[in-house]
């Protein structure tokens, strides 16, 4: 699944937010779960950080990749998560608005 979502920020301040908030990003995940929920986090080079969350069993990979006037945000759902793939996109969508924002 890919979500675009656009922005007027330009690469080094979406970079810059991101990496602020990386840190707490395994609490945030859990409290948006509501469990125990890990994220690793690693960035490949200046623009494209790649993510694993797992959680309840399930694995979900994902990228995200700056763009001057974009950030794409590539998530890989399992099989047994289809269920799932709206709120996920929601989430990804109203998370990567705030950091937007």
């Amino acid at each position: 699944m890919r979500v675009t979502l656009p922005h007027t920020l330009g690469k080094d301040e979406v970079r810059r937010r991101m990496e602020s908030r990386l840190g707490r990003a395994s609490e945030k995940a859990s409290n948006l779960i509501g469990g125990m929920a890990q994220v690793e986090a690693a960035w490949s080079d200046a623009d494209h950080l790649t993510m694993t969350v797992s959680s309840m069993g399930f694995t979900v990979p994902s990228a995200v990749t700056i763009e001057e006037t974009q950030l794409l945000f590539d998530v890989e759902i399992p099989a047994g998560m289809g269920f799932a793939r709206g709120m996920i996109e929601t989430m990804v969508r109203e998370k990567g608005q705030k950091l937007l924002g």
